[in-house]
């Protein structure tokens, strides 16, 4: 193995290139408030623990690209910062969140330790590099609008720091109006260039714009299509999760409910082991 891209989970070194363990990105699609934030690390945290899956919490702190300019975006930048860093410190996992500018990169990374650089930034040459230079592992998640083999140039845009600490995101291609399509043979196009592939299995069922402005989804697809992920033989699954979705601040319609996460987690467990035991 060339790289290693290690994390602190659940008490246990982890190398996030290591094909063994499939870990898991999980959280509510932004920090709603401190309470609620914390009540879902903590339930995923125990879940994770429960079944020795690498967990790393997931929250934007700031949401900027909405359709619509009155979507809600934030509680206050400062004040989800501190939040996540709370999360960090007082579970001890680690915390991922999206940066949208240069100067958010360097801010975000003294309280997280992945920085996200989101689909419609993925080709922001100056925010990858800016991402790069925090030392942080940097997560890149596909544009909507690239084909798997266009990632390896936005790879190379982190490289060039000397940060070789890169995760891949695959969260569905553009299909028309409204609608996402995932192409599964990406998956191995993505792993060959040598860092852990993640697959977004929220995002990718997302339907953007679709109702009045406002993103729809079928999350009851959730499970197929993360389960036939973890059969490509990808590294992590991405989850958005919410105790109550309808009445989440930010993809309410594309969220799995917090109560279906744990079943989904030991059927997907099951499948890397099957597919990683050959």
């Amino acid at each position: 193995m060339t790289k290693s891209i290690n994390i602190i989970s659940n008490g246990k070194i982890i190398n996030l290139l290591n094909n063994r363990r499939l870990f898991l990105i999980s959280g509510p699609c932004v920090v709603e408030g401190e309470k609620i934030t914390l009540q879902i690390a903590e339930k995923i945290k125990k879940i994770t623990s429960n079944l020795d899956i690498p967990f790393i919490f997931k929250a934007s702190y700031k949401k900027a690209n909405r359709t619509k300019g009155d979507s809600f975006r934030s509680i206050g930048v400062q004040n989800s910062l501190d939040i996540l860093k709370k999360v960090r410190e007082e579970f001890h996992i680690p915390v991922l969140t999206d940066v949208h500018s240069e100067l958010e990169a360097s801010i975000a990374a003294d309280y997280v330790d992945i920085l996200q650089i989101p689909a419609f930034l993925s080709r922001q040459t100056e925010l990858l590099e800016a991402a790069g230079e925090t030392g942080r592992i940097v997560n890149i998640k596909k544009g909507q609008f690239l084909s798997p083999e266009d990632m390896l140039f936005q790879i190379k845009k982190v490289e060039s720091t000397g940060n070789k600490k890169i995760l891949i995101t695959e969260r569905g291609s553009s299909f028309g109006y409204h609608n996402l399509v995932v192409d599964m043979r990406s998956l191995p196009i993505l792993k060959s260039f040598g860092y852990p592939v993640v697959f977004d299995a929220t995002h990718s069922l997302q339907m953007p714009s679709k109702e009045n402005g406002v993103s729809g989804g079928t999350p009851d697809l959730i499970y197929p299509i993360a389960r036939a992920a973890a059969a490509a033989g990808v590294n992590g699954i991405f989850i958005e999760t919410h105790p109550n979705p309808a009445k989440a601040l930010s993809d309410a319609n594309s969220m799995l409910p917090l109560n279906k996460l744990e079943p989904l987690l030991k059927q997907l467990k099951r499948v890397h082991e099957l597919v990683t035991a050959f």
